[in-house]
């Protein structure tokens, strides 16, 4: 026999045993299970150790078994990793996406509360210039002049120009302005005043109690005023004591104050806030700001 011949027969027997084994195992899995070297391979799935009966695992799929999905956790969970990773402005587009679409979220609170500190950075920040302008000082132009021009107020000129008081305009020089026309929205029943710029989240700040028991009802209104005061003694924007001076601020109707927390007795028709967090709600908002209350 010829050595070709030979390598031929052989290759034939081994098709041939491969085919027989392949249409065997297919018997196996598909007929009837088999003994021996085919139940190692592929072992019947009722002698699995731990393999649950059809009607069990049934039962594990009934949805009243299964664990509900939170996509805000499973989103807040993919910024967690984002900003691990550095990648921040991608983190916050996510952490965004739960505070707008999966507000009710039990990682809603968290989400907003790191966008808020997000936005807050870039707002008071005069480095970015977003929303913001730069004035230049003309002849005769003081800060009150400058914050009337740009719905603005002197507070938060200072604040973004990094001014602890009021110095000499000289013409010529750059004053970086923002304008104030976020919405205030306060919700007693959540203990929360948020900020938004148009239907923008910006930042949200707890409120510590109320200064009153009797219900505050839904109302549309506007801010009528912002006060500042220092062991009583009110204190002006322009005045050099006014960064360090307790805010208020003025809610026109119904007749309420948001104020910080030191800054004495709860009034009748109070919301008390830190006094940290009403120091940068007073830097967002001016006189003239609409207001709802939901």
């Amino acid at each position: 026999m010829r050595f070709w011949t030979f390598i031929k027969l052989l290759s034939a027997l081994g098709v041939a045993g491969v085919i027989g084994f392949t249409c065997m195992l297919s018997y196996h899995v598909l007929v009837n299970p088999l003994d021996g070297i085919f139940r190692d391979i592929i072992p019947n799935p009722a002698e699995v150790a731990g393999r649950q009966p059809d009607t069990e695992f049934a039962k594990m799929l009934d949805s009243k078994e299964l664990p509900d999905i939170d996509p805000g956790e499973m989103a807040y969970q993919k910024a967690h990793e984002l900003i691990a990773l550095g990648k921040i402005v991608e983190a916050k587009e996510k952490l965004t996406t739960i505070v707008n679409v999966f507000p009710t979220s039990s990682a809603a609170p968290t989400a907003r509360r790191i966008v808020g500190e997000m936005n807050l950075d870039e707002i008071l920040s005069s480095a970015r210039m977003e929303g913001k302008k730069s004035h230049t000082v003309k002849r005769g132009n003081s800060f009150i002049g400058i914050a009337a021009e740009y719905k603005t107020t002197v507070d938060a000129i200072m604040s973004l120009n990094g001014m602890t008081d009021l110095k000499n305009l000289q013409a010529g020089e750059e004053v970086v302005v923002l304008p104030l026309e976020f919405r205030v929205l306060i919700e007693p029943k959540r203990k929360a005043i948020s900020i938004w710029d148009g239907g923008r989240f910006v930042c949200e700040f707890p409120i510590l109690r109320m200064g009153t028991t009797a219900p505050i009802l839904p109302a549309r209104t506007t801010i009528s005023g912002k006060l500042a005061d220092i062991d009583g003694r009110q204190v002006k924007p322009d005045s050099k004591e006014y960064h360090g001076a307790r805010k208020v601020i003025q809610i026109a109707k119904p007749a309420l104050q948001i104020r910080g927390e030191s800054s004495g007795v709860d009034t009748a028709r109070g919301v008390i806030l830190r006094t940290e967090d009403m120091e940068e709600l007073s830097l967002l908002t001016r006189a003239g700001n609409e207001v709802e209350i939901r």
